[in-house]
């Protein structure tokens, strides 16, 4: 839970890096969260909740994806590749699940070397 209100906490940070670990455990809870809203929202015949906390969180994800890309020395511009049809979205699964670079790169130092958030 500590990474994803890190996420959350770093609401508009573009800039760094971010570590799989980061971006993965916020996307998992990110999905929970979700599907639990949906529910919820079918339940009362209603999708605001889901609507409000999509918009909400739209920018975090965003900016967590972009420092996920930054850890594998790629600029956030490679999230664009996810519309180009069929293979898009596949290609950026590969490099955000790819291993981060070891070594400091433009976008800062390795996030493994930094403090632990949880």
């Amino acid at each position: 839970m500590n990474w994803y209100l890190a996420v959350l906490k770093n609401y508009a940070g573009f800039s760094g890096r971010a570590r799989r670990k980061e971006f993965w455990l916020f996307s998992l809870i990110h999905l929970i969260v979700a599907a639990v809203l949906f529910g919820l929202g079918l339940a009362i015949d209603t999708t605001i909740p889901y609507l409000i906390y999509v918009l909400a969180t739209f920018v975090p994800s965003l900016a967590v994806l972009v420092r996920r890309l930054h850890d594998t020395g790629r600029s956030g511009w490679w999230f664009f590749i996810s519309f180009v049809p069929l293979v898009g979205g596949i290609i950026l699964l590969v490099f955000v699940a790819s291993e981060g670079k070891q070594e400091p790169n433009q976008y800062g130092t390795n996030p493994k070397l930094a403090p632990q958030v949880g």
